[in-house]
């Protein structure tokens, strides 16, 4: 019996009927059985593969078959946006069997939260933080309201596992399963990944290796990672006023989607594409909610027309059907790649394609290292970040304030043994109780003033992310709402009117209201400015990255199509390296100014370690980068031996700086040396370290 016939009748009469598909895809058929069987799996398909469906139609069928009755099915997913974009597909489904679907994250208005409550939806799409939110929360009764929940779908997990909302996400399902009184099914949906089983295995939290599990993936999803039939094509522009230009020239009449990797690019090209005439809408996350929707939606239904937008449009969020995928320089991973060009050739007919635009030297490098390595099929490893002991200690205090009060020696059975929310984070509570955050009274834990002082405000919402974001300032035309700003551009020293680029306009700032952090303006002529801090920990390029661009410097082309002009900046930068990078090893060279650097190729986290192993032979500035690492001045090559004799056995984690502690979060509720044991671990790359140091050095004098 194939898959289809498998579904409940109701849902196989509409997948032929209203959606007039003439059968299943092969991953929605190799989903059914597991999936109706209540086995654990993870969904491999490329972006538009059918993952949505293939998670729920089994689960609409299951819901149906066993009589499930009120939230039975929760729909997580990383994006408010992309939570709002699937919520009209799946009440169209539900509504099949008479069954509805709502929307609860930080956007939807606390009186069609009260209807949910009073009337509660089958399956309910929301985020992490939204979860937590209602578990904690004192209007909702968490048994009443998910007791019955009996299966939890992850869209994009694997963007959940890279990070640590990850692990408040694990953490989060083995509460619910606490709630349930019963294990939960756990469906995570995902591109094309490295390492699935790991990913799966991750996915189960404390079920691994009790409940059943598989990963769904056809050989579609495999052949996603190889070059496709479509396009890919390498160009070297030089310029963000040239990169302008060949997006204006190129594709007319064709709807087009430019990637960008940071959200000034973002408003400096949409200015300019709007200035050569095109019809130009923007997103990013510091647009407001109603800007981004307005531009999608007006997207979506254009023809000829582009989109400019950063990594927020790369996860599943529907603009229609698109022609053409640009991207300005390289994204960090080829597994970002793999999304982007997924967004094209859905049509009969079509191929994926992607065209990308090198602003510079360094842009065409990357560029040409991330086609090499996905030109050879490969796909980074979701890797977990190691050491969540931050995590611990929120959760700890989260389930004080959902619970009120909890056994000191009772909490960790709520995370059912999944570590490291096991009986390994006793000296993490411990600290909690000495320094205040928690209270403990006649064997009891509750929260104490430390919790109340820094985590109270607004409900204590600020205790239910666990990424911490920027301050920015709201950027307001009348009433109505552009965006957010850095607050840099307010106090940065200006002749004349003060100019802001948002939303690819240029605004004069008439009013700041410093205490509310709001900004008023009216629209301007034109030389806004554009800046963002991200204050977050630079992360750098990952080390098979790097010497992947080592390769492509060795003469390694990637097996796309390059133009003229990529070939020929190209081989001026393989000329110009051809003293630093050599295919063989690392090179140590000392320039005619006397600076004395270590072109090891080794990627950020490699360097970063390599600086704290050989302390004694670096600059005293520690400067380092993707590719090299400055060293003393008065190097030569006997240091240099006796300092690395033995260097394979003492390689060292990173330094951590206590500026670097404060962008951590939940940091203050940690002992400080486990503090910085968990972001030097996070800083570090011992393996690849390793493989460096036993690489053999060159020395070369230029």
């Amino acid at each position: 019996m194939s898959g289809a016939e498998l579904l409940h009748p109701v849902v196989l009469h509409h997948v032929v009927n209203s959606l007039q598909w003439p059968g299943l895809r092969s991953l929605q058929e190799a989903a059914v059985g597991p999936l109706l069987g209540g086995e654990d799996a993870l969904l491999l398909a490329p972006t538009a593969g059918g993952k949505t469906e293939a998670a729920m139609f089994p689960l609409l069928s299951r819901m149906e078959q066993e009589s499930w009755s009120g939230t039975s099915v929760l729909y997580i997913c990383p994006l408010k946006a992309l939570l709002n974009n699937l919520l009209p597909r799946l009440e169209s489904y539900t509504g099949w069997l008479g069954r509805r679907a709502a929307l609860w994250h930080g956007d939807v208005t606390a009186g069609r939260r009260r209807a949910i409550l009073r009337d509660r939806p089958d399956v309910l799409l929301t985020t992490p933080e939204s979860l937590e939110s209602m578990l904690v929360s004192a209007t909702v009764d968490e048994t009443t309201f998910l007791g019955g929940v009996r299966a939890v779908v992850v869209d994009e997990v694997h963007a959940f596992a890279g990070d640590d909302r990850g692990w408040h996400l694990l953490a989060l399902l083995e509460r619910l399963s606490r709630v349930t009184g019963r294990p939960v099914q756990r469906v995570g949906l995902s591109a094309t990944v490295g390492n699935p089983d790991d990913l799966l295995c991750w996915l189960q939290g404390a079920g691994r290796g009790s409940r059943p599990a598989r990963v769904v993936a056809p050989a579609a999803a495999a052949a996603a990672v190889s070059p496709p039939p479509g396009e890919v094509e390498l160009d070297y522009v030089g310029s963000v006023h040239n990169a302008a230009r060949v997006v204006a020239a190129l594709h007319r009449g064709e709807k087009r989607l430019v990637f960008c990797e940071s959200r000034a690019l973002v408003e400096e090209l949409g200015q300019k594409l709007r200035e050569l005439g095109v019809k130009t809408y923007l997103s990013h996350a510091s647009l407001s909610a109603d800007e981004r929707h307005r531009a999608e939606e007006a997207f979506a239904q254009e023809r000829d027309c582009v989109i400019v937008a950063t990594s927020t449009l790369e996860l599943g969020v529907d603009v229609g059907d698109l022609d053409r995928v640009i991207q300005i320089d390289a994204p960090r991973t080829v597994a970002a790649f793999l999304q982007r060009i997924g967004r094209t050739g859905r049509r009969p007919g079509s191929g994926r394609n992607c065209l990308f635009l090198a602003l510079d030297g360094v842009g065409l490098l990357r560029a040409a290292g991330l086609l090499h390595l996905w030109s050879q099929g490969w796909v980074e490893p979701v890797t977990v970040p190691p050491e969540p002991r931050h995590i611990v200690a929120q959760q700890v205090l989260a389930l004080c304030l959902q619970r009120h009060q909890i056994g000191d020696q009772l909490w960790q059975q709520e995370w059912n043994g999944l570590a490291p929310f096991d009986r390994s984070a006793q000296v993490i509570v411990r600290h909690l109780v000495e320094h205040g955050y928690l209270d403990s009274d006649s064997g009891m834990l509750f929260l104490g003033p430390e919790a109340e002082l820094r985590f109270g405000r607004r409900h204590f919402m600020d205790m239910l992310a666990v990424f911490t974001a920027p301050p920015q300032f709201t950027v307001l035309a009348g009433r109505h709402e552009i965006g957010r700003t850095d607050p840099a551009l307010l106090t940065a020293k200006v002749e004349g009117a003060r100019l802001l680029l948002l939303a690819g306009r240029s605004w004069r700032v008439n009013h700041i209201d410093w205490k509310r952090r709001r900004c008023f303006v009216e629209p301007a002529d034109g030389g806004g400015k554009a800046l963002w801090m991200t204050g977050a920990a630079p992360q750098g390029l990952s080390h098979r990255m790097v010497r992947a661009m080592r390769d492509v410097l060795a003469g390694a082309d990637p097996k796309v199509v390059l133009t003229a002009r990529a070939v020929g900046r190209l081989g001026t930068l393989r000329s110009d390296a051809s003293s630093t990078a050599h295919p063989g090893g690392s090179v140590i060279v000392r320039d005619r100014e006397g600076e004395v650097r270590w072109w090891t190729w080794g990627g950020f986290r490699a360097n970063a370690t390599l600086v704290a192993t050989l302390s004694e032979l670096a600059d005293p500035t520690q400067r380092y980068d993707d590719v090299s690492i400055r060293l003393r001045a008065d190097l030569d090559r006997e240091m240099w031996r006796a300092a690395t004799a033995d260097v394979q056995h003492r390689i060292c984690l990173p330094e951590v700086s206590e500026k670097a502690l404060v962008g951590l979060k939940f940091s203050g509720a940690l002992p400080i040396r486990l503090a910085t044991a968990t972001l030097a671990a996070r800083l570090a790359d011992v393996d690849a370290a390793a493989a460096v140091l036993r690489e053999p050095v060159r020395f070369a004098y230029l």
